[in-house]
């Protein structure tokens, strides 16, 4: 569970990070990204809840082709992958992983992980122009 307090006094708690991205737009990820980098820069998250918010957004902002999460992606099959609009961002679920990815960044997938994921269709909630820039990108 996390709780964010936002600077005009309100606050919001949240189950899951998908919860987050929903109601998010993009500033709001790319400022919480810079809170919860500035609180880690110099240690590293003890909490299972911070040190997954930590990975996620880490995943996401910063990938690093050396990540055990890219080197192993080979072993786990796509579930689903759905986009998340008003943030332009897009996550892949996986058998025992989910991977939350910025719509614009291109990312260290392998060509089977991609073909599982044109297989299994992108989720959207309604038809917009970027659910087509995304397809366009991924199949650069």
């Amino acid at each position: 569970m996390l709780l964010l307090k936002r600077a005009d006094g309100k606050s919001q708690m949240y189950m899951i990070f998908s919860q987050m991205l929903k109601i998010f737009d993009r500033e709001d990820l790319e400022d919480l990204y810079k809170l919860v980098k500035a609180k880690y820069e110099s240690t590293r998250p003890v909490e299972d809840l911070d040190l997954l918010l930590w990975g996620d957004l880490k995943t996401m902002f910063e990938p690093h082709v050396e990540d055990e999460l890219w080197r192993n992606q080979q072993e786990h099959k796509v579930l689903d992958w759905k986009l998340y609009d008003s943030c332009r961002v897009h996550s892949l679920m996986m058998q025992s992983m989910q991977i939350y990815r910025l719509v614009e960044k291109k990312y260290p997938l392998t060509p089977p992980t991609l073909s599982m994921m044109l297989e299994k269709k992108l989720i959207i909630d309604y038809e917009s122009e970027m659910a087509y820039q995304l397809l366009k990108f991924i199949m650069k």
